[in-house]
């Protein structure tokens, strides 16, 4: 389901790498920790393809520590889908206490949630969002990427919507609701302007895909782009390289505007290099573990946590550069 929707209501696999942190656990269970205290969970990430993802990896490493109370299982599944869905299997298969999930796609998720369910498992969504029915997850702690999109598309329709501009997009990974959301909401904020998209392909929110897909963008329309948006930071920053070997100046030339707000995306902000960042903030470790506790003490929680987001300009991105945390 799409963050918006959530708002409302809320090949066989080679070897999977898994790195455990934290004491281990005394429950029951294999991996259950449920008799001395402590509660073991099994955290499915994305991958680590962004700046973004690496804080966000560090922000839940942080929450669910030894010293917070938790045993962490984690595994991050370099964003393929089939890694991941084995990944959850094998934590239900040690009878973690909960398992937390940042969905690298929104479908294909009802059979293993089922499986968690039966085996009396919460699943806690974290980041991204699932088409699934609401009853096979206990909540979900992430951010409105609708509204980052229609943010992003506000301050481009404000900027550009006026004047004949012809515009590129570089989108996420296809199937994520990060990338559909943030799709649907800038297409929204823009619709009945002047602006023009030529071309639109993901570049699944990586530095080298961005780049790659740029220079593509480039060879085939050239100095007929104005404007350039980026669903993340690391895509835009690969799209700046781009730009620049072929002799153009970013930010200049071809204006860029971005999700995410990393320290690197941040940094090219203030050097005037982007134009506009609408912030995703990946700190969500210590809510995520505030709720996994809650639902693994048969406590009630909402279906749905949203953490705001702000959005920067140059002069913003100055003040705030170093003290940033990420």
């Amino acid at each position: 389901m799409k963050a918006n929707k959530i708002i409302t209501g809320l090949a066989l696999v080679g070897a999977i790498a898994f790195t455990a942190t934290g004491c281990a656990g005394g429950g029951g269970g294999a991996a259950g920790g449920g008799g001395d205290g402590v509660i073991t969970v099994g955290f499915a990430q994305t991958g680590s393809e962004s700046g973004w993802r690496s804080a966000n990896t560090e922000s839940m490493k942080e929450a669910f520590s030894e010293a917070n109370g938790f045993n962490l299982i984690f595994n991050a599944a370099d964003n393929k889908p089939e890694a991941q869905i084995a990944a959850v299997r094998s934590f239900i298969n040690q009878g973690v206490d909960a398992i937390v999930l940042a969905p690298i796609v929104t479908d294909g998720w009802d059979d293993v949630l089922k499986e968690a369910k039966d085996a009396n498992i919460p699943v806690i969504l974290e980041d991204r969002t699932v088409s699934a029915s609401e009853d096979l997850y206990a909540s979900w702690i992430g951010l409105d990427f609708t509204k980052e999109g229609e943010t992003a598309g506000t301050w481009v329709a404000e900027n550009f919507g006026s004047t004949p501009t012809n515009m590129v997009v570089l989108e996420g990974t296809t199937g994520s609701s990060a990338a559909t959301d943030r799709a649907s909401g800038f297409d929204s904020a823009i619709e009945g302007t002047d602006i023009k998209v030529l071309d639109s392909q993901t570049g699944n929110f990586t530095r080298a895909e961005g780049k790659t897909v740029m220079e593509g963008f480039l060879q085939k329309y050239g100095s007929q782009i104005n404007l350039l948006f980026a669903h993340n930071d690391d895509m835009g920053l690969g799209a700046l390289e781009a730009i620049k070997a072929a002799g153009l100046t970013p930010g200049t030339d071809i204006k860029i505007v971005t999700i995410d707000a990393v320290k690197d995306g941040m940094t090219a902000l203030s050097k005037g290099e982007f134009n506009y960042i609408v912030e995703c903030n990946p700190l969500l470790g210590e809510k995520t573990a505030e709720v996994v506790k809650k639902v693994v003490a048969g406590e009630s929680v909402d279906k749905s946590y949203i953490v705001e987001d702000q959005a920067f300009d140059q002069e913003q991105a100055k003040k705030v550069l170093d003290s940033r945390p990420y």
